[in-house]
């Protein structure tokens, strides 16, 4: 493939036309792709769960996700994969398809052996990976006729977080595509061989054979996010602006945390609490667009990776003209935030997770012209309310996603209280130190009041809370 043949000396300017010369499809190629989906989906939908129970129950395929290079547009010449996530009826929670995924699986791959002369030449299954981990999808090996290529294909069971329909192809849909999936190929070859763009990949042994690299999905996804923040999602951009983008952020793993909506948002409250859970676990976190219960970037030796993008930058093809023409990219997206306070109305506005929350309080003064000191603080659903410290940033707090923030204004020497309801929301109020408990209700009743599952006030300690 003429794809290893570039040297790492190839001038930046070049690889657009290298890309558009070498790996456009050949139109037969993206029609046996095309061919090869349309099968598998039709077996899917009308045969493989047909006069069967599973799980004790009858299956509905509910809908059908199209990943992979086929689905994201990114089909290139002769290498392509197909990628299916097959949202069932049989799963009832994340927790259910976690429990019984591997079940599943082993029964598509009989319904898939039983079938495979009718609906291809062969269907060979591709032998998994010595782990104790419970499989996350079933892989195989397509070939539609006698003299046709293998195309590979992964089916994912998932469950259906959301009770409506989603069209579309999510977060992968791409115009321009097939630079965008240059990066990432390019990008998982070259760090996993430890050379870029090596001219005979079969002599070359991987540096890191043992290690635990990111898979190439996560690259994709990293490199499709970098494309999305770094041109506006445009069709018109350079290539090596992108490829100093993605190693970049590679460069800074320890801070990526992105994740998409589009087949799960925030408005159901069971997949609202299980997201922002997975956002606040270790760094990288790279969600799956179509599955929040795989996290891409969990267990991985990202730090290998860092080092290689490193010494990657160093190449002739990641000089740009014009240092200053470079993507800006976060490595994570601006979290929507919402201020309240007591008497005013909401205002929200977009915050960089890894700015300091002292720059947010400037806003903050600026829009409602507070004289005094600002408290700002928020609570997680199931949680304590929790301070928010100047010197900190939301990201210390593991805030990715849109959070409410009420902002309370104190004069020395009054202190900050919370009160919470039987429910365990709670407010803040300011108090003198040597107020009553009847001083406090006063000031209750003159914000509103709570709900009428407010807790006794007798039982209230005054806690002081500092920002």
């Amino acid at each position: 493939m003429a794809f290893f043949e570039v040297p790492s000396y190839t001038p930046a300017d070049t690889l657009s036309v290298f890309v558009e010369q070498n790996l456009q499809p050949d139109p037969d190629w993206k029609e046996e792709v095309k061919d090869a989906w349309q099968r598998i989906e039709r077996f899917f939908r009308e045969r493989c769960f047909r006069d069967e129970l599973v799980l004790d129950q009858e299956v509905r395929v509910l809908k059908v996700v199209k990943g992979g290079s086929s689905g994201k547009g990114t089909t290139l010449n002769y290498s392509s994969d197909v990628d299916l996530v097959l949202f069932l009826s049989c799963f009832s929670s994340f927790q259910d398809q976690a429990d019984h995924r591997e079940f599943v699986i082993n029964f598509i791959k009989k319904r898939l052996t039983k079938y495979s002369r009718s609906l291809a030449y062969s269907i060979t299954m591709v032998p998994r990976k010595e782990t104790t981990r419970v499989p996350r999808s079933l892989s195989f090996q397509v070939q539609l006729r006698k003299n046709s290529k293998a195309i590979g294909v992964d089916v994912l069971p998932a469950y259906d977080a959301l009770s409506k329909d989603n069209n579309g192809l999510g977060p992968e849909k791409l115009v321009g595509a097939s630079h965008i999936y240059f990066l990432s190929l390019s990008l998982s070859l070259s760090l996993s061989l430890c050379l870029p763009f090596p001219p005979n990949p079969q002599k070359l042994k991987p540096k890191y054979r043992n290690a635990a690299l990111p898979p190439k999905y996560a690259l994709e996804l990293l490199t499709i996010y970098a494309w999305e923040i770094g041109t506006n999602q445009s069709d018109n951009f350079s290539l090596d602006e992108g490829y100093r983008a993605v190693m970049e952020l590679l460069i800074n793993y320890q801070n990526i945390c992105i994740y998409w909506t589009k087949y799960y948002d925030f408005q159901n409250e069971t997949v609202r609490i299980y997201v922002k859970q997975r956002l606040k676990e270790r760094r990288p976190v790279i969600l799956d667009p179509a599955d929040p219960t795989n996290n891409l970037g969990s267990k991985k030796r990202w730090d290998l990776v860092a080092r290689e993008a490193v010494r990657e930058l160093e190449q002739a093809c990641f000089r740009t003209e014009d240092p200053n023409q470079a993507w800006y990219i976060q490595p994570a997206r601006d979290v929507q935030v919402t201020v309240k306070k007591s008497g005013e109305e909401a205002w929200t506005f977009s915050v960089n997770p890894y700015s300091p929350i002292w720059k947010m309080k400037i806003e903050i003064r600026r829009i409602w012209g507070f004289d005094g000191q600002q408290r700002l603080s928020f609570q997680e659903p199931g949680g304590e309310r929790q301070m928010l410290s100047s010197r900190k940033t939301l990201a210390d707090y593991g805030i990715f996603s849109k959070v409410n923030i009420r902002v309370l204004e104190t004069f020395p020497p009054e202190i900050q209280v919370f009160v919470k309801d039987s429910k365990g929301h709670s407010k803040p109020f300011a108090i003198h130190p040597e107020n009553s408990i009847r001083d406090l209700k006063e000031k209750i009743e003159e914000a509103g009041g709570l709900s009428a599952h407010l807790s006794p006030l007798s039982s209230l300690p005054f806690v002081p809370r500092h920002s």
